[in-house]
Order: structure tokens, then sequence, then C-alpha cells
């Protein structure tokens, strides 16, 4: 894929086991003057490497992180391959800065023979994008990751609503996501999209409230043409200063494209 395809420019070198990302305010989010590079973005970036060294779709991937890469750093991520089967290839990256490690990501990769295609998640009924109001801080004018997609609120509190009401009955959380720039749904953009996770988590707790994830596990059924996705958020529960959920990912037609889980440093704002 060219980096056409991707909100971000993956680099190769003449290894093919080693990229790099150069760390921009477009792949960034955080306050003025501490930002740092979104985690999705991290873990778009290795499934991109992983599946240009592999030249396999990737199954199942997993992100954790450890530290933060600043604007005007240099990501550099390895790819090891430990086992290249007949249809699956099991493999993980380091991405680090220097000596400084940011994120390992470990994934299955490969597809078997089969006939058999099947979903038992089904897709809400609701409105179309075009008649949701959108997400306040997700505005095509800013110069960070949140100018470059497109959010509109389904169901759930965002902004100032979200200290409205107290506790959510359900943590129940829907959106549309569209990806801006033309940039098309792929397996990179589901792993951007998979960590609005605890963009929910406000809502959830009826507080000004985010977090910094802990880990972003994202599951690939089957990536289909679309140019919105649905993303179904349920925050199942938070304790002990940590908040734990998950998100369905479907597209237009209801075809579930993908899951995924994320564990979450509560961030109360207020």
């Amino acid at each position: 894929m060219s980096n056409a395809e991707h909100l971000f420019e993956l680099q190769s070198t003449h290894n093919p086991h080693r990229h790099y990302l150069p760390v921009e305010e477009k792949l960034s989010v955080g306050p003025p003057g501490n930002l740092f590079l979104f985690g999705g973005v991290g873990l778009a970036s290795s499934i991109t490497a992983m599946e240009r060294t592999t030249g396999r779709p990737t199954i199942w991937a997993t992100a954790q992180y450890l530290s933060y890469a600043r604007p005007g750093e240099i990501v550099d991520l390895d790819v090891l391959v430990p086992v290249h089967g007949k249809y699956n290839t099991q493999a993980r990256v380091v991405g680090h800065v220097g000596d400084r490690e940011i994120f390992t990501v470990n994934a299955a990769l490969g597809a078997r023979p089969s006939e058999i295609s099947a979903q038992w998640a089904t897709m809400p009924e609701v409105a179309r994008p075009e008649d949701c109001p959108p997400v306040d801080h997700w505005q095509e004018d800013r110069a960070d990751l949140h100018g470059r997609i497109d959010v509109r609120v389904v169901k759930g509190r965002y902004g100032a609503a979200r200290k409205e009401g107290g506790f959510s009955e359900d943590g129940h959380v829907v959106l549309w996501a569209k990806m801006r720039e033309g940039l098309p749904i792929n397996s990179s953009a589901l792993a951007v999209i998979a960590d609005f996770v605890p963009s929910a988590i406000g809502n959830a707790i009826g507080k000004d409230a985010g977090g910094n994830s802990l880990d972003n596990t994202i599951r690939i059924r089957e990536v289909v043409p679309t140019d919105w996705v649905l993303c179904d958020i349920r925050i199942h529960g938070v304790h002990g200063g940590f908040a734990h959920g998950r998100m369905h990912i479907f597209a237009e037609d209801g075809t579930l494209m993908a899951s995924a889980s994320q564990s979450v440093i509560l961030r109360i704002r207020e």
C-alpha cells in the first residue's frame, strides 16, 4: 500500500524488517505544548509495517503503550517474525525512539481457505451520519489528528453534556466515523478508530473525563468498502483508577469489520 492510503507516512528502509515513522502534529493529540503520538497511530503503523514485511493481512493485533513520542521525533519500527507458517504468521513490532521504547505490538497475520462466513454481532439501527451532530473537538480546521477524522454522535454525551446527569445507565456510546482527505477504510484506519474507546468514558461516568490507553487490541473479521464506519462502544466498568471497554466496528451495510478492546488510565479533567 502507498502512504496515500494511510493517515501517516510510514517509511520503508533497505531492511524489510525496519520502517520508521516521523511524528507530526497531524498524528498527535494532547493539550497545546504537550502533544504526543496518538496511540491508535502507533498500532496502525505497526500493522502496516507487519503487513508490508510479511505480505499477509492482519488477523489480530494488540499494542502495549509504554511511553510517548513527541512531534519532531522519529519512531523506528522493528518487525520480528518468529513464526511464518503456511497460512499464518506470528509477528511483533517494537516501536522506539533511540533506546526509548514507545510501544510493543504483537500480532497474527494470514488467511486460510474457507467458505464459511457469518456474523452474530448486529449493527444497531441508527440515524444516518448526516443526521447526527459532529463531535465538537473533531473539527476539520484543527491541525492535529482531530482535524483528520469526521466523527458524529449517534448516542452518548460529549463535550459539556458529559457532566450532565451523573452515571450513564448503560455505558453505551455510538459514533459514526469517516476518514477525511479521501483516505480509505483499511486495516490501519480501523486500528486508529479502535482507539476511540477512551472517548466514551466521560459519557459513562458523567464527568469531563478520558484516559491514557494501556493497551489497544483489534480483531479484524473482514474489511469491506465503506465510507463511514459505525463505532458501537461500551464501557464495561471503572475501578481503582482504571476503565475497561470494547468497540464493535461496522461498515455502513452492517458488516462487522472488527472488534476492539482497551484498558485505560482514568483521567478526570475537572
